[in-house]
């Protein structure tokens, strides 16, 4: 069993006082189970130590609690650790709670107050791109896009996104049901492999003159697309340099929250 030893910090040490609030074994842990979820591969214990910034009685001592708990094992032939099943059980547990377009809901609205720009959530329906998220930006609103809406699949960002990742056949299912006036000239190979290289699309002037329109995708744990989400704005009005690649951060840290597999990272 690991020892649970309290954190101390500096008003603790002054005052003699205890607090059991934040538990620093705990905490070190974590750092263990971190390094060994991010390196895609079993380590050996000098380099956790390494990368833990322990020492290696320290490493070992941690190591062989989280085997003990089932949350690392160690292979006998190699010596080396890696992830144990009750961490992989505890990160699908995890994933089954995951909500993706709330967590993308909370980002999107955080990136509208921050920037001069809308924002909002897409879903795939049967129709095509259907906004399921939207947040008006004080200093620039698209009163003409609302909760509900129908994107079209060619002549958007989002839509074009949409065209990336899902089956060629849902893409022309939705096509041919969308208004004529929708429909604009499907991307070709070139412009997908880059939306898909570069996990993000731009579009200026295609759904509403003088407006750009970014999307970049949000991905389950087994990098499928869950929704996409999506930005327009005058970029030549925005309040911040950093503003035309706020999306793109934002993505980042959906990403990270639903599991997904970020191009960004």
């Amino acid at each position: 069993m690991m020892e649970f030893e309290p954190f101390l910090d500096e008003d603790d040490k002054r005052s003699g006082q205890k607090r059991s609030t934040t538990i620093q074994s705990i905490s070190i842990a974590m750092r263990f189970l971190n390094i060994l979820a991010t390196a895609q591969r079993a380590l050996p214990l000098a380099e956790l130590a390494q990368l833990s910034r322990t020492g290696r009685s320290t490493a070992h001592r941690y190591m062989q609690s989280l085997v003990k708990e089932g949350l690392a094992v160690q292979d006998p032939a190699s010596s080396r650790y890696d992830l144990g099943p009750a961490a992989l059980s505890i990160g699908i547990a995890a994933l089954r709670r995951v909500d993706a377009v709330e967590i993308a809901g909370t980002q999107m609205k955080q990136l509208t107050e921050n920037h001069g720009l809308s924002s909002g959530v897409c879903i795939w329906t049967e129709r095509g791109p259907t906004i399921v998220r939207w947040y008006r930006s004080a200093q620039f609103s698209i009163t003409a896009v609302s909760l509900g809406d129908i994107l079209p699949v060619d002549n958007t960002a989002c839509g074009m996104v949409f065209q990336t990742y899902l089956p060629r056949a849902q893409i022309e299912a939705a096509r041919r049901i969308q208004p004529r006036h929708f429909r604009g000239t499907p991307p070709g190979k070139a412009v997908i492999d880059r939306i898909r290289a570069e996990g993000w699309a731009e579009l200026t002037s295609h759904l509403l003159s003088n407006v750009t329109g970014q999307a970049a995708p949000i991905l389950d744990a087994q990098g499928e697309l869950t929704c996409v989400v999506t930005t327009a704005a005058d970029l030549g009005k925005l309040n911040s340099p950093q503003a035309g690649l706020a999306l793109r951060d934002a993505a980042r840290l959906i990403n990270r929250a639903t599991g997904g597999q970020s191009t960004f990272e």
